[in-house]
């Protein structure tokens, strides 16, 4: 049966608002934990770098479990999965806040990873049902406001919760927001199905070659001889998994839609913008601590021109991507990025607070400039039935770009470069994603 092209008013708004609901409860959660790791070490009784697995295990269970719920949404709906995935994260937290040891707050941290990657695998294959195809990119350019307006919050919430309680009150605010949500889910349409059968066995083959690449890259760093082990039996595994994919309808790892140049050019632009993005992100608090003498408050607030500049223009720049060419606003965006990674590199010891937040403000517009317009091209150049596996795409290159950028940045450091050679890296791979990005220019555009 062929479903109609998005919800009429007012279905939509209240479909919207419960995908809305759902990010701003995910993402708000990932970006507090950070702030709080201190704290969760001292009162745990753990060292700082035992602490780091509250975050590793999230994003392992996260880039693992991605790519095969994607496909579970194809062949079972995405609502389901988003429902499932709003479950098992609410439930997770319920853990999370109730745990006195690591290993249980590990325990609840795995689960919400897998609560998450429930959600995210499906979040922009239910945007494609929800809105209509005239007004896709208007949806992305929204999703990137309520992420990048959730992330800028997520520190400042942790900060005001931990003045006054302990950090398992963090935990607390998922629980009634995910109940919420859940019940929410009647308001989202219903999808085209595959109803292939789900491969198990490539699902294992995803998990080992995905999670084993996620931890040689960030243990590289340490040197040894275990990361080179990791990163080669996951590259075995990964190869593995390709040629048993190239035989399927349905392959678990999408490369029927890699075999389509504009989803392919996309995709690679995508991984490596965020390999810039937070080889970045990660350098510029110490970049305006120990070389501009900020304190840690005001390093605070001179990145919040970052996300928010974000979150105005996403809404913009996805207008703009249902009327223009992706290529040119994408390759305008990742430019205007690296100029401002390049600016604030070479802001001189005296510079201003005000020479220092135009120049972040730069950085969140122009990134919102290239994103809204790049995950629409990956959208639309997918056939709707297989929106699930594009949407597990797109989110599997967003986590494998920010730990392999974070892996760059503490490469570099390592090395004792110091933090203006990793924001240039930064800029450098901004450079050259602006031009993967052109290739896609004269490449036909699939309107499905």
């Amino acid at each position: 049966m062929e479903l109609p092209d998005g919800l009429p008013v007012p279905k939509r708004y209240w479909a919207i608002a419960t995908i809305i609901l759902t990010l701003i409860m995910t993402v708000v959660d990932g970006s507090i934990v950070n702030v709080a790791l201190p704290t969760i070490a001292r009162d745990l009784g753990i060292s700082a770098g035992t602490s780091i697995w509250v975050i590793n295990a999230y994003q392992l269970a996260l880039i693992t479990t991605l790519l095969p719920l994607a496909s579970l949404g194809d062949g079972y709906g995405y609502r389901r999965i988003f429902l499932a995935g709003i479950v098992i994260f609410t439930g997770a937290a319920l853990i999370s806040m109730t745990a006195q040891s690591l290993p249980v707050l590990i325990t609840g941290r795995v689960l919400q990873g897998i609560g998450a990657a429930g959600i995210f695998s499906v979040n922009s294959a239910l945007i494609r049902y929800v809105y209509p195809r005239s007004m896709l990119g208007h949806g992305i350019g929204i999703n990137a406001f309520v992420i990048a307006t959730a992330s800028a919050l997520g520190p400042t919430a942790a900060a005001t919760v931990l003045s006054f309680a302990s950090w398992h009150w963090l935990f607390a605010v998922s629980f009634p927001l995910g109940i919420i949500a859940a019940f929410a889910t009647v308001s989202l349409p219903p999808s085209t199905l595959s109803r292939h059968r789900f491969d198990y066995g490539s699902a294992l083959l995803n998990a080992v070659a995905f999670g084993l690449l996620i931890l040689g890259i960030g243990n590289v760093v340490h040197g040894g001889w275990v990361p080179w082990l990791e990163l080669a039996v996951a590259l075995v595994s990964g190869v593995w998994l390709v040629r048993r994919q190239l035989s399927r309808p349905f392959p678990l790892l999408p490369v029927d839609l890699l075999r389509i140049p504009l989803f392919a050019v996309a995709a690679g632009t995508s991984c490596c913008s965020y390999i810039a993005f937070m080889t970045a992100y990660v350098a510029l608090p110490f970049h305006l601590q120990h070389v501009l003498g900020r304190s840690a408050v005001e390093t605070g607030f001179l990145m919040t021109p970052w996300p928010l500049l974000t979150g105005i223009v996403g809404p913009i720049s996805g207008w703009l991507s249902d009327r223009h060419s992706s290529a040119v606003l994408c390759a305008t965006g990742l430019s205007l990025f690296a100029l401002s990674l390049a600016l604030l590199s070479m802001l001189p010891a005296d510079a201003s607070n005000l020479d220092v937040a135009w120049r972040m403000a730069l950085a969140g517009a122009s990134w919102a400039v290239f994103q809204a317009p790049n995950n629409r091209a990956m959208l639309r150049s997918a056939p709707r039935e297989r929106s699930g596996g594009a949407s597990g795409i797109l989110g599997s290159a967003r986590v494998f770009g920010l730990t392999t950028g974070a892996s760059i940045t503490a490469f570099v450091f390592h090395w004792g470069s110091g933090t203006q050679p990793a924001i240039l890296t930064g800029a450098a791979i901004a450079i050259f994603a602006a031009g993967v990005s052109l290739l896609r220019i004269g490449t036909p555009r699939p309107e499905m």
